[in-house]
Protein backbone atom coordinates (compact mmCIF):
# COMPACT_ATOMS: atom_id res chain seq x y z
CA UNK A 1 0.00 0.00 0.00
CA UNK A 2 1.10 3.29 -0.71
CA UNK A 3 2.07 6.37 1.67
CA UNK A 4 0.32 9.52 1.38
CA UNK A 5 2.22 12.39 1.41
CA UNK A 6 2.01 15.09 3.85
CA UNK A 7 1.62 17.48 1.04
CA UNK A 8 -0.58 20.67 2.48
CA UNK A 9 -2.91 22.37 0.17
CA UNK A 10 -2.48 25.24 -1.66
CA UNK A 11 -4.69 28.18 -0.10
CA UNK A 12 -5.47 30.98 -2.17
CA UNK A 13 -5.27 34.77 -1.25
CA UNK A 14 -9.32 34.97 -0.91
CA UNK A 15 -9.46 31.80 1.54
CA UNK A 16 -6.01 32.84 3.54
CA UNK A 17 -7.89 36.61 4.16
CA UNK A 18 -10.82 35.07 5.05
CA UNK A 19 -9.75 32.61 7.44
CA UNK A 20 -7.47 35.83 9.03
CA UNK A 21 -10.47 37.64 9.25
CA UNK A 22 -13.78 36.24 9.03
CA UNK A 23 -15.73 39.47 9.54
CA UNK A 24 -14.51 40.49 5.56
CA UNK A 25 -17.16 37.95 4.71
CA UNK A 26 -19.98 37.86 7.14
CA UNK A 27 -20.17 41.69 7.88
CA UNK A 28 -21.16 42.38 4.35
CA UNK A 29 -24.06 39.37 4.20
CA UNK A 30 -25.67 40.36 7.26
CA UNK A 31 -25.36 44.22 5.83
CA UNK A 32 -26.92 42.45 2.58
CA UNK A 33 -29.39 40.27 4.42
CA UNK A 34 -31.13 43.61 6.69
CA UNK A 35 -30.76 45.93 3.58
CA UNK A 36 -33.49 42.75 1.68
CA UNK A 37 -35.68 42.49 4.54
CA UNK A 38 -36.35 46.25 4.70
CA UNK A 39 -36.52 46.57 0.51
CA UNK A 40 -38.87 43.40 1.14
CA UNK A 41 -41.18 44.92 3.56
CA UNK A 42 -41.57 48.00 1.71
CA UNK A 43 -42.70 46.26 -1.39
CA UNK A 44 -44.91 44.19 0.33
CA UNK A 45 -47.02 46.67 2.02
CA UNK A 46 -47.15 48.44 -1.56
CA UNK A 47 -48.96 45.41 -2.75
CA UNK A 48 -51.08 45.10 0.32
CA UNK A 49 -52.48 48.90 0.33
CA UNK A 50 -53.04 48.29 -3.35
CA UNK A 51 -55.21 45.37 -2.78
CA UNK A 52 -57.10 47.54 -0.31
CA UNK A 53 -57.68 50.02 -2.59
CA UNK A 54 -58.85 47.95 -5.05
CA UNK A 55 -61.64 46.31 -2.09
CA UNK A 56 -62.75 49.59 -1.06
CA UNK A 57 -63.53 51.20 -4.05
CA UNK A 58 -67.07 51.43 -4.35
CA UNK A 59 -68.84 53.74 -6.95
CA UNK A 60 -71.59 56.21 -5.30
CA UNK A 61 -74.47 53.89 -8.03
CA UNK A 62 -73.13 50.62 -5.95
CA UNK A 63 -73.58 52.56 -2.55
CA UNK A 64 -76.87 53.61 -3.44
CA UNK A 65 -78.00 50.29 -4.54
CA UNK A 66 -76.73 48.71 -1.08
CA UNK A 67 -78.87 50.91 1.08
CA UNK A 68 -82.07 50.44 -0.82
CA UNK A 69 -81.63 46.57 -1.05
CA UNK A 70 -81.19 46.50 2.67
CA UNK A 71 -84.02 44.91 4.40
CA UNK A 72 -84.61 46.25 8.12
CA UNK A 73 -83.45 43.70 10.96
CA UNK A 74 -86.45 43.11 13.53
CA UNK A 75 -85.38 40.89 16.31
CA UNK A 76 -88.72 39.33 16.89
CA UNK A 77 -88.90 38.16 13.12
CA UNK A 78 -85.60 36.35 13.31
CA UNK A 79 -86.63 34.78 16.87
CA UNK A 80 -89.80 33.44 15.29
CA UNK A 81 -87.83 32.20 12.02
CA UNK A 82 -85.27 30.55 14.27
CA UNK A 83 -88.15 28.95 16.78
CA UNK A 84 -90.17 27.87 12.97
CA UNK A 85 -86.82 25.98 11.65
CA UNK A 86 -85.97 24.20 15.18
CA UNK A 87 -89.54 22.38 14.83
CA UNK A 88 -88.56 21.41 10.69
CA UNK A 89 -85.57 19.32 11.69
CA UNK A 90 -87.11 16.18 13.63
CA UNK A 91 -88.87 13.37 12.04
CA UNK A 92 -91.68 11.12 14.29
CA UNK A 93 -90.38 7.75 14.38
CA UNK A 94 -92.47 4.65 15.68
CA UNK A 95 -91.08 2.78 18.43
CA UNK A 96 -92.05 -0.68 19.95
CA UNK A 97 -94.49 -0.96 22.47
CA UNK A 98 -94.33 -2.56 25.76
CA UNK A 99 -95.96 -6.13 26.23
CA UNK A 100 -99.67 -5.50 27.41
CA UNK A 101 -100.31 -1.90 25.89
CA UNK A 102 -102.81 -1.92 23.09
CA UNK A 103 -100.99 -0.07 19.61
CA UNK A 104 -103.79 2.98 20.64
CA UNK A 105 -101.96 3.69 23.84
CA UNK A 106 -105.05 2.79 25.64
CA UNK A 107 -104.37 1.03 29.08
CA UNK A 108 -105.87 -2.47 29.46
CA UNK A 109 -108.88 -3.37 31.23
CA UNK A 110 -107.07 -6.46 33.27
CA UNK A 111 -103.67 -6.26 35.35
CA UNK A 112 -101.05 -7.55 32.78
CA UNK A 113 -100.55 -11.63 33.79
CA UNK A 114 -97.43 -12.31 35.99
CA UNK A 115 -95.57 -15.28 34.21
Amino acid sequence: MGVFESRSFKQSNLSRTIKKHPSVFGVPFVLLMVAASFGLSTVTQTRYDMHDQKVKQVTKEQELRLDANRKKFDIKEEYFRLSAAADEDWEPKRIQRPKGLPEWGVPPTEPPSKQ
